[in-house]
């Protein structure tokens, strides 16, 4: 195709390509700006016209009979700002309830990441405004792989929650967020997976000294099985039971398909760019 594109031919074909990026570039880029915009508004969820005061919403956990675990959360943005649950303890049945202390709460960074990546990707569309004249097709690629980049972080921080040790999650100042505290043989862990809150609720077994167990530390997990080991103020543990309990954030399931709209956009005005260079046997960009 590109030997036997005519002068004639090769002249269209270059008015159609200054066409496309001085005006069809930039309806991408506002109806880019558009996707994004109602993105970001998912992350903070304004009350009425107040931009300042975020809405507060309860999500129930463990609304089964079988779930051990059982509660509320309050999600507040990026902020768990409360968290009532009642555990029952495996073994003995016996019944635990803590709740976050009132001058507690905690900040689920996947959220508050994944929103810094949206509002990153809108300040670069915003910066090529529509007076600004796009002079070649790789200045397009590139802005559009800038903003795919973002978006691509944006997804991968709800959907794929962080690995950590069981130290850390031992470690974390989330189990001395509790009141009445957390019992020693008890971790907790918040994260987000896709559009869920999910919590995860480990019960530890102390070995003793004298324990005959091959004792082998568990490496970082999302979750960790019964029998993962783990060492911790020179005491050795095995996780003998995990709860995981999760509820559904509407705002969230928005927001991935928003960042999945907006990179299908940028894929697209990618691919109409790079549809011109097989008219010519050298890059026309």
């Amino acid at each position: 195709m590109a030997a036997t594109a005519s002068g004639a031919e090769r002249k269209v074909l270059e008015e159609e390509f200054k066409w496309l990026l001085r005006e069809e570039v930039h309806v991408v880029l506002r109806q880019l700006q558009d996707i994004l915009k109602e993105a970001s508004r998912r992350f903070t969820l304004p009350v009425g016209t107040v931009d300042s005061q975020i809405k507060q919403e309860n999500f129930v956990l463990g609304s089964s009979a079988m779930d051990q675990v059982k509660g509320v959360l309050t999600l507040q943005g990026d902020a768990l700002c409360q968290a009532d649950v009642n555990l029952k303890m495996p073994r003995t049945n016996q019944l635990l309830h803590f709740t976050f202390r009132e001058d507690k709460q905690w900040k689920m960074q996947q959220i508050q990441d994944a929103r810094n990546h949206v509002n990153q990707a809108i300040y670069l569309l915003t910066n090529r405004d529509e007076k600004y004249q796009f002079q070649t097709g790789a200045e397009v690629l590139k802005l559009m792989d800038a903003v795919m980049l973002q978006l691509t972080r944006a997804r991968n921080r709800l959907t794929t929650p962080a690995s950590l040790t069981l130290p850390e999650i031992a470690s974390s100042s989330l189990t001395k967020m509790f009141t009445p505290a957390l019992p020693g043989d008890i971790l907790v862990n918040f994260y987000i997976n896709l559009n869920k809150l999910c919590l995860l609720v480990y019960q530890l077994h102390a070995l003793q000294p004298n324990s005959t167990k091959n004792f082998r530390p568990a490496g970082s997990s999302v979750m960790h099985n019964p029998g993962s080991m783990l060492e911790y103020n020179n005491q050795r543990f095995e996780v003998s039971h995990v709860q995981k309990v999760e509820c559904v954030v509407p705002w969230l399931n928005d927001a991935l398909l928003f960042f999945t709209v907006a990179l299908q956009l940028c894929q697209q005005l990618k691919d109409k760019i790079s549809v011109f260079s097989s008219y010519w046997n050298f890059n026309p960009y």
